[in-house]
């Protein structure tokens, strides 16, 4: 499995040849504290990349959640739903938030692998 991250602070496992998981990043999550409702996209629909595809709300602000790669949304992570407090707790594992049918691997190439996300937060 290999993991990936966007500059806006999202994280992408390819699961398999087309299917990967997404969620927000420990750092995201700091900088937001405790997450209380996450507004999670449809399954079936297909966005963009870069599109919002969702939305996160904690004590302190509200952020949307960006597609990293284009697809389409196969599954959502109901138990995150119905417990918001996973994305606080677990944020890269138990608080993922939705699987996505990839529609364009190549995407994948203009994203960070970890020691070039490393490298991002250094600048923040």
């Amino acid at each position: 499995m290999t993991t990936m991250f966007t500059p806006d602070h999202e994280w992408i496992n390819i699961e398999d040849h087309e299917a990967a998981v997404v969620g927000i990043t420990l750092h995201a999550q700091e900088a937001l504290g405790d997450v209380v409702f996450v507004d999670l996209p449809e399954v079936g629909r297909s966005y963009a990349k870069g599109e919002v595809a969702g939305v996160v709300e904690s004590v302190k602000a509200a952020a949307d959640i960006y597609m990293p790669v284009t697809g389409e949304v196969v599954e959502v992570n109901e138990a995150l739903r119905a417990d918001p407090a996973l994305a606080n707790t677990d944020p890269m594992g138990a608080g993922w938030f939705f699987k996505v049918h990839v529609t364009k691997m190549e995407e994948f190439d203009a994203l960070m692998d970890p020691p070039g996300y490393d490298a991002l937060l250094k600048t923040l």
